[in-house]
C-alpha cells in the first residue's frame, strides 16, 4: 500500500564512529558500546551530559540492556530503545531517533550497535538464536545461518542463472574497498577470483568467503537537530527518505526477495530520486546472494538482472559504476555482531560528510543505505532502507 511519509526536516546525522574490530575479545559488549559513545562525543564537542537518548542494538549484550548501560555509562536520558532486528537494526535506530527529536521529544540520541566475541561464543549465539533454531535447526546439525543461505543461493543460481563467479565479483570488489579501509579485518590481505573460487566449501553452494567473519567491534552515529549541529560546526547529514518491513512475501517457499519490493517506490518518491541518482549503495551483505536481492529490491536492475548487473558494473569505491559496500562490507570488515547493521550506515555517514579518507567516493552527495536481518528459521525477516544526503550548510 502506497504511502506518503513526514519529510525528516531539521534533523541533522552526526559523528558517524567505530570502535575498531577485534577477531576475538575478552572486554564485554558494554564495554565496545561505551568506546563508541565516548568517541562520538569527542569528535562532535558534545558532552556526554547532552545525551539524551539511547538506541542501543546487541545480541551479546544480555544479562544488562540499554537501561542498565545507563547506570553503567552515567546516563539520564528520556528516551531508550533497544532494537533486536540485526542487520537492520541500525537503519531502524536512525529512523525512529529521527521522529523522536522531530517531534521535539529528544534532541540528541546515541545510535549504538555492538557486539563482542569470545572463543566458541559464535555456537552459543547460534544454537540459542531462536525456539525454531533450537527445535527444528542446530539439533540437526545447522549450525547458524550458513544451511539457510545455501539453500537460498541454490535458488537463486538456479533461477536467475548466477553463477559463482558472478557472486565472487562482489567479494571481491569489496575486499578491494578494505584494502583502502585500515579498520578491515582483511585491510592487508588481497583477494583474487582463482582463490575465491577455490575457497573450501562451507554449506551448499555457500564457500569461505561468501562468509562472514564474526567478531568484536561496535559503531554508531549521532542523531540530533540541524541546529545543534549547526552550533557544534560539525558536517552533518540529512535524511531525505527511510523506510522498514517485517516478514515480508512469507508465502515464497523460499526467500528471493524482501520487503525492499513493498517500499521502495515510496522512498525514492519521498526522496524525489532514483536509483540512478544515488553515488552509492551500502547493503547488508552476510552473504553475496542478499546484497543481490537488494539491489533489485531497490530497483538497481529487475528480479533476477543482478547477475547481469554485477558482471557490467564497476562495484568499487573508486570506479566509474555504483560504489557498493566502500568500507568493504562485513565480507571483508568483519560481523561484530550487531554493528554489521550499523556498519554500512556509518560509512554512508563518512562518505557524505568527506571523512571516508583512503575509500572515499568522489563528490558524494547521496547515497542509499539497506538493512536486512533476523534469520528466523529459513529467511530474513527484517529489512529497511534509507536514502541519505549531505547537510548543507
Amino acid at each position: 500500500m502506497s504511502r506518503k511519509p513526514k519529510p525528516y526536516q531539521g534533523v541533522a546525522l552526526i559523528a558517524p564512529y567505530t570502535v575498531p574490530y577485534e577477531r576475538v575479545s575478552e572486554r564485554g559488549a558494554a564495554w565496545f558500546i561505551g568506546r563508541t559513545l565516548a568517541g562520538m562525543l569527542q569528535q562532535c564537542g558534545l558532552e556526554k551530559s547532552a545525551v539524551d537518548g539511547l538506541a542501543v542494538s546487541s545480541f551479546t549484550l544480555p544479562p544488562d540492556s540499554v537501561i542498565t548501560l545507563t547506570e553503567h555509562f552515567g546516563l539520564q536520558p528520556r528516551w531508550l530503545e533497544q532494537i533486536p532486528l540485526g542487520g537492520a537494526s541500525g537503519v531502524v535506530a536512525m529512523q525512529r531517533a529521527a521522529r523522536a527529536v522531530q517531534a521535539g521529544d529528544v534532541e540528541v540520541v546515541a545510535c549504538i550497535g555492538g557486539d563482542t566475541a569470545s572463543v566458541g561464543g559464535f555456537t552459543d549465539l547460534v544454537s540459542n538464536f531462536s525456539n525454531f533454531t533450537v527445535d527444528a535447526a542446530y539439533p540437526y546439525g545447522a549450525a547458524g545461518p550458513n544451511a539457510a543461505f545455501s539453500l537460498i543461493t541454490r535458488y537463486y543460481m538456479d533461477n536467475y542463472g548466477a553463477t559463482r563467479e558472478d557472486f565472487g565479483r562482489i567479494a571481491l570488489s569489496q575486499r578491494y574497498n578494505a584494502n583502502h579501509y585500515p579498520d578491515a579485518l582483511f585491510y592487508k590481505k588481497k583477494l583474487d577470483m582463482p582463490s575465491y573460487l577455490e575457497a573450501p566449501p562451507i554449506a551448499g553452494d555457500v564457500h569461505l568467503f561468501d562468509c562472514v567473519m564474526p567478531c568484536a567491534g561496535a559503531d554508531g552515529f549521532i542523531v540530533t537537530t540541524v541546529e545543534r549541529a549547526r552550533q557544534l560546526q560539525v558536517p552533518w547529514v540529512e535524511i531525505l527518505s527511510c523506510a522498514e518491513q517485517h516478514n515480508a512475501f512469507p508465502e515464497d517457499p523460499v526467500q528471493y526477495r524482501g520487503g525492499w519490493n513493498y517500499f521502495r517506490e515510496d522512498l525514492y518518491a519521498a526522496a524525489g530520486l532514483g536509483p540512478d541518482d544515488m553515488q552509492f549503495l551500502q547493503t547488508y551483505d552476510d552473504y553475496p546472494v542478499i546484497c543481490m536481492l537488494q539491489m533489485e529490491g531497490l530497483g538497481f536492475c529487475d528480479q533476477g538482472e543482478a547477475p547481469a548487473f554485477v558482471r557490467e558494473t564497476p562495484l568499487t569505491f573508486d570506479g566509474e559504476g555504483l560504489p557498493h559496500n566502500t568500507s568493504g562490507g562485513q565480507l571483508s570488515v568483519g560481523q561484530a555482531g550487531s554493528a554489521g547493521g550499523y556498519l554500512g550506515l556509518v560509512d554512508g555517514l563518512r562518505q557524505l560528510t568527506g571523512r571516508a579518507d583512503q575509500h572515499q567516493v568522489a563528490g558524494a552527495e547521496v547515497g542509499l543505505v539497506s538493512g536486512y536481518g533476523m534469520v528466523n528459521y529459513d529467511r530474513g525477516l527484517c529489512t529497511s532502507a534509507a536514502i541519505l544526503q549531505r547537510g548543507v550548510l
